[in-house]
């Protein structure tokens, strides 16, 4: 459903920003490009990863994607939406759902048409990754843990084909990756905990709906402890994380704040602070990637 009045076409642009949420995309692009650089593909200069055509056009499509599977999602949630962020919706739908469904094939087609610049492989890794946004959409992300599990493996998916492309396969790639999974996982189910009225009206058989707020708040304790794992061997392990360290430290007190003020929440209001302190958590990690070689940021520009 759409805005009766024609809105001006800036109205509109900004809108259509909403929906994809390029601010999230934005954020996606910069860790794509830390991780190439100080993790991924650390045997080269940063010139080097910065003026990498292919992956830039990897990472250009794993936006575009991205920003068609917000789209898909914003499509099918609407009518939820409505009820959870009544005044998000009602930015977002300053561009008619026609107009999202069109946006949406472009986007995915330039993604096809941007991957064939790289390889057949990559043609299929992201059809693959259109596909799997799709489906999550359509389906499964109203069914109780599968919805969580299957919308942290696509937020992570990505990340996987940077470091694919790099062909670097270091078990402390695929730890970085469990942490990060943990993270994404608790995220979605706090964010199941603050959408609940919606979830519960539209019939979304999320935890929370299908198995009450206590329960869900024991998975996520559960999740936090899981997380302990991850960043005890990435500490204590010679993995040369240089000063990242402190970020795991830092992001371990940080979980056992959440983990008291989760179970101390119980409104929509304070769900979504629990939400943001997650965010804050995610995001600090990507910038915290500078510090495993800080004092070679520098050097490694020549």
């Amino acid at each position: 459903m759409s805005i009766g009045n024609p809105k001006p076409l800036h109205y509109k642009l900004f809108s259509l920003f909403s929906v994809v949420r390029g601010y999230n995309i934005l954020m996606i692009v910069i860790a794509q490009y830390l991780a190439a650089i100080f993790i991924l593909g650390k045997d080269y200069s940063i010139r080097e990863v910065l003026l990498n055509f292919h992956l830039f056009l990897i990472i250009l499509a794993s936006s575009l994607a991205i920003a068609a599977g917000y789209i898909i999602n914003s499509f099918y949630d609407t009518e939820k939406d409505y009820i959870n962020r009544p005044q998000k919706t009602m930015l977002d739908n300053y561009i008619s759902q026609k107009t999202k469904l069109s946006v949406y094939f472009i986007l995915n087609i330039l993604t096809i048409v941007i991957a064939s610049y790289v390889s057949f492989r990559a043609v299929v890794f992201f059809s693959l990754y259109i596909f799997g946004l799709w489906f999550y959409s359509h389906k499964l992300k109203k069914l109780p843990f599968v919805g969580n599990i299957t919308a942290s493996i696509l937020a992570i998916t990505p990340f996987f084909a940077v470091f694919i492309y790099y062909h670097n396969f270091d078990l402390v790639i695929f730890i970085h990756a469990t942490y990060l999974f943990l993270l994404l996982t608790i995220r979605e189910i706090v964010k199941d905990l603050e959408n609940l009225r919606g979830d519960f009206a539209q019939n979304y058989q999320t935890i929370p709906v299908v198995y009450g707020i206590r329960f869900t708040k024991k998975i996520i304790s559960l999740l936090v402890l899981f997380t302990t794992i991850p960043t005890l061997i990435l500490m204590t392990n010679n993995f040369n994380l240089g000063y990242m360290n402190w970020y795991f430290l830092l992001s371990f007190v940080l979980l056992v704040t959440f983990l008291i003020l989760i179970w101390q929440a119980g409104t929509k209001a304070q769900y979504n602070k629990m939400h943001n302190f997650l965010k804050f958590i995610i995001v600090a990690g990507v910038f915290s990637i500078l510090l495993i070689e800080i004092d070679m940021v520098i050097n490694r520009f020549l």
